[in-house]
């Protein structure tokens, strides 16, 4: 029994994998294969699910599948942090799958099976990211989602989808070949293995005698070669690959891509270098005012864009860089805060996408400033895009102000007024950013010629597949905030408070 239950790390990849596979054999029956989407992603959570018992009761998953070499294995494990990323992939995955559904017929999409196919294969991808429990391991999956990307970024396959497809590979290639594969040579040298510490956060695998200098330069190469995770100046890939269909965008910012960069640089972090380490060293307070600089930068650049899914692009590079601020503070309240935020950012993030991708389907606007009156014949849209955002600005109770919250708490625990700033600042500029949205769609007089008053846009079938999707994610993103006792106690088996 033992042994069917540790399988299942192997099985919840696989499970949207195959899944990929009948997509492609039903390709030419749109009903059936858009069946096998929404089963295989119910299946994947299921699977998922099932796994929660052990871990929140202290315990975890591992299972070697093959050992290359010594020190070097394709190796399972699943902890709290493998089971925060795995759960909202699998669970936001079933929300998408019927979303896209509505937006790809709605718009009559070409390429559709190769859509559905590509999407299942980077959710299984990335749930194998998160039962990684080697270095290899982690690598594989993380350069599978990397390849089967590509083809839903330049989706459109015209000038701007291949331009956006080609930054996107070339960048998140290079900085995989050219750093991360150099880290992890370093980290075989220095430690003589690749995988990861399962005793906990404090220890990590560097030995106590290992030269500072090499320790400091194989860090600052993993910092830079996850570049999925967007820290400046690695994040210029994000915006371009927005040319991809709002489905799309919402994978790469809610779901898979980046939360795959951020969730790999706190398994390396706590799994590989160790709190210990990384206090001792400095290198948790140099990453600390590394990402601040992101989280500013970045939400200030968000307020200069009218498309609104380049603000929204801006913003999840402002917003990844909360989870590893959190981590590098190195304080239970401060890695409570970041891993929470992985699940926070993921519902209310997909959500803002969602009802960017309803609105360009209703009514073909990309513009904020083209929004003015869209509220009133998109409520439930509207709506729902006010709660996430709410999220994102960490107002209570909505989710995102538990995760700033423990961020704050964090910053107060170790004396930082600088990020205590950051975090305070950057939430201002969450509302400078967010706010004027919503009060456009619903404020805002509608260009002339239209009556807001001449029905709701949300009203078709097809509309429904995306609007429904997208308000049950807001609410969650709003029970997440008023009991967040679930992801409370997953955060503190990771050293959380």
């Amino acid at each position: 029994m033992n042994n069917i239950i540790t399988c299942k790390l192997i099985i919840a990849p696989l499970i949207p994998m195959v899944t990929a596979l009948l997509i492609m054999a039903f390709g030419k029956r749109p009903n059936l294969r858009e069946t096998c989407a929404v089963s295989g992603a119910v299946a994947t959570f299921l699977t998922v699910a099932s796994l929660f018992p052990r871990v929140l009761a202290g315990g975890s998953y591992d299972f070697n599948l093959v050992t290359l070499y010594p020190g070097i294995s394709l190796k399972f494990h699943l902890d709290g942090l493998g089971l925060i990323f795995s759960g909202v992939a699998s669970t936001l995955w079933i929300f998408a799958a019927f979303y896209c559904i509505g937006y790809m017929r709605g718009l009559s999409e070409h390429a559709q099976t190769r859509f559905y196919f590509c999407y299942a294969m980077s959710v299984g991808a990335g749930v194998g990211a998160a039962f990684s429990g080697s270095l290899v391991t982690l690598y594989l999956f993380y350069e599978i989602i990397s390849v089967i990307t590509y083809p839903l970024v330049m989706h459109h396959q015209d000038e701007e989808g291949y331009s956006g497809g080609r930054k996107y590979i070339i960048y998140l290639m290079f900085t995989s070949k050219a750093f991360l594969l150099s880290a992890m040579i370093l980290t075989y040298v220095i430690c003589g293995t690749l995988d990861f510490a399962t005793a906990g956060v404090v220890g990590g695998i560097f030995p106590a005698n290992a030269d500072p200098v090499l320790v400091n330069i194989t860090y600052v190469l993993f910092l830079f070669g996850f570049a999925k995770a967007a820290i400046m100046p690695m994040h210029n890939w994000l915006p371009d690959a927005m040319v991809a269909p709002t489905p799309v965008s919402a994978l790469l910012h809610a779901v898979v891509v980046v939360k795959v960069g951020v969730f790999s640089i706190c398994r390396i972090m706590l799994s590989l270098f160790g709190v210990d380490l990384l206090s001792r060293s400095g290198l948790g307070l140099f990453t600390a005012y590394l990402v601040s600089f992101t989280i500013i930068c970045a939400s200030v650049i968000a307020l200069t864009k009218n498309d609104l899914k380049a603000r929204l692009a801006y913003s999840t590079v402002s917003q990844l860089s909360y989870v590893i601020l959190g981590v590098a503070m190195l304080t239970p309240h401060s890695i409570t805060g970041g891993l929470m935020h992985i699940a926070n950012h993921g519902f209310a993030k997909i959500t803002l996408f969602f009802a960017a991708g309803a609105i360009y389907v209703a009514s073909g606007r990309k513009k904020i400033s083209d929004l003015r009156g869209i509220g009133y014949r998109m409520p439930f849209t509207m709506a729902a895009f006010g709660l996430a955002s709410l999220s994102m600005i960490g107002v209570p109770p909505v989710s995102g102000f538990v995760s700033k919250w423990y961020l704050a708490l964090g910053a107060v625990d170790i004396h930082d007024n600088i990020i205590l700033g950051v975090i305070i600042i950057s939430s201002l500029l969450n509302a400078g950013y967010f706010v004027p949205v919503f009060f456009t769609a619903f404020f805002g007089d509608p260009p002339p010629g239209e009556d807001i008053a001449s029905g709701s846009l949300e009203k078709s079938p097809l509309m429904a597949l995306m609007v429904v999707p997208l308000f049950i994610t807001a609410v969650i993103s709003v029970l997440m905030g008023v009991w967040p006792e679930l992801l409370l106690r997953i955060t503190g088996l990771m050293g959380g408070g």
